[in-house]
């Protein structure tokens, strides 16, 4: 009798022991799937104020300016967050650097972020050899504490928006870049969270946009500096030479349409192509756009970086591009720069990048390398090239005539001479809506720089744009 009670008991408990074995294994399997698989959502979100803590809770490594100079660094703070970020250059570089907020990081502090923080596996290695301590990563950039300096400050002297880009043309090293309108990083390392969102969403409405990085994200027209594209694309036809007549009429009626385009100072009508470069004769290059035709422009145009995808250099670029399919005017539009042809700052200094080192375009890069604290380099830069645009005969061709448009561009280094500036500008004066547009390099016969820069609609102010690009090669040939 007791024994079939015994066992008329351990039937319900043998059903409680597996229920509540599966409960256990269930348990420890969904833990497990949330260990695995589940904890890079639970670090990245934002209510998680131990990976706060943690992030802030060693110093970054320092960016710094080719020159040396610290342009970003780590301050100890009190509080739960050990250490702050800074920034010392300001407005100057925030095109360049970004900035680290609470939860959103931009610029160079987000494209090295791993190298920065500390992260990264090279860093982390050679940190725990070293010294049995992980920490960030110094990162030097290419930037010249003198060419960024004089490329931010005549954009905010001009008081216009825009954007400056300028270019070693035979490495690709980015020597300045700066915009304008910009932003004071340091107004948004606070860790007083209303503070920071009043701040960011004054930013972000302001009409301004101070947080658009217009040297990389705004796509512009390029106007007349498109020319040297067309110009490119003639010689290489073998139709055309420098010194060959072209057709350049008064006026050029654009085919299918009611309407004409008007030409000035353009050789009495049959003016050399060099001539029709200089005087920017518009009848001259559309007629060599309908002759050419699309295809022919399209691929001069990719040669020189349009429609070539996103260029990370190491902050992403937006690509410039050149119209996928053109009727006949818009050929002859596009020829001059006045259709949708769309470039970035980035784009405008490139063109005379790669014209100034004999046609081969170098690929852009920003970060000459990154140091630890002891003085090891883990990472630098190795230029490569990008593009081939022309030959290296077309090359100097399109140097020689940017070379008879422009005039000089300032002393020379050590030398108390003029250095000769060769340059295509796109800029009218007084027309409402236009933006100033140009592209140079110098010194003519030996390039050591080539420039970028864009003026959004300064109207009557438009010899800005040429007055900023003088003072940028100034600086860079000091």
């Amino acid at each position: 009798m007791a024994g079939s009670r015994g066992r008329w008991l351990d039937v319900p408990l043998s059903r409680v022991a597996k229920v509540c074995a599966v409960m256990l294994f269930a348990l420890l399997a969904h833990v497990t799937i949330i260990q695995a698989f589940g904890s890079p959502a639970l670090n990245a979100d934002r209510r998680n104020e131990r990976t706060l803590i943690d992030r802030y809770g060693r110093p970054r490594g320092d960016i710094l300016t080719y020159d040396g100079t610290a342009i970003a660094t780590s301050l100890a703070a009190e509080g739960p967050y050990r250490f702050r970020r800074t920034y010392p250059g300001g407005e100057e570089y925030a095109a360049v650097t970004g900035h680290v907020a609470l939860h959103r990081t931009t610029g160079i502090e987000q494209a090295q972020e791993a190298v920065l923080s500390g992260d990264d596996a090279k860093v982390r290695v050679r940190s725990l050899v070293g010294n049995g301590r992980v920490g960030g990563a110094d990162v030097r950039l290419t930037i010249r504490d003198r060419v960024q300096r004089a490329a931010y400050q005549g954009l905010r002297a001009a008081g216009i928006p825009g954007a400056v880009v300028a270019l070693d043309p035979a490495t690709g090293a980015v020597l300045g870049l700066a915009t304008y309108p910009t932003y004071d990083p340091n107004a948004l390392t606070t860790f007083d969270r209303r503070l920071l969102a009043d701040t960011a969403r004054r930013l972000r409405q302001a009409p301004s946009q101070p947080l658009l990085n217009r040297a990389l994200n705004r796509l512009y027209p390029p106007g007349s500096t498109f020319k040297l594209v067309t110009a490119a694309a003639a010689l290489a036809s073998g139709e055309y030479t420098p010194t060959g007549a072209v057709h350049a009429p008064a006026r050029l009626r654009l085919p299918g349409a009611p309407a004409y385009l008007d030409a000035r100072r353009c050789g009495k009508g049959r003016p050399t192509l060099a001539y029709a470069f200089q005087a920017s004769c518009d009848t001259a290059f559309a007629a060599i756009g309908l002759q050419l035709g699309q295809d022919l422009l399209r691929d001069q145009a990719e040669a020189f970086g349009f429609n070539a995808g996103q260029l990370r250099i190491p902050l992403l670029a937006t690509p410039s591009r050149y119209p996928p399919a053109l009727d006949r005017t818009q050929i002859a539009l596009a020829a001059i720069g006045h259709h949708d042809n769309r470039v970035t700052p980035l784009m405008v200094a490139m063109l005379s990048a790669a014209v100034a080192n004999n046609g081969v375009l170098m690929r852009p890069y920003l970060v000459e390398e990154a140091r630890l604290p002891d003085g090891a380099v883990i990472n630098r830069a190795s230029p490569v090239p990008y593009r081939t645009a022309v030959p290296p005969m077309l090359a100097r061709y399109l140097a020689a005539m940017m070379t008879a448009v422009s005039p000089a561009s300032g002393k020379g280094t050590g030398t108390g001479t003029e250095v000769r500036m060769a340059a295509k500008t796109s800029a009218s004066q007084g027309v409402p809506g236009e933006n100033a547009v140009i592209t140079a390099f110098a010194p003519a016969d030996a390039p050591e720089v080539a420039v970028g820069v864009v003026l959004e609609r300064p109207g009557d102010r438009v010899d800005a744009v040429a007055a900023i690009a003088r003072a940028v090669i100034q600086a860079a040939l000091r």
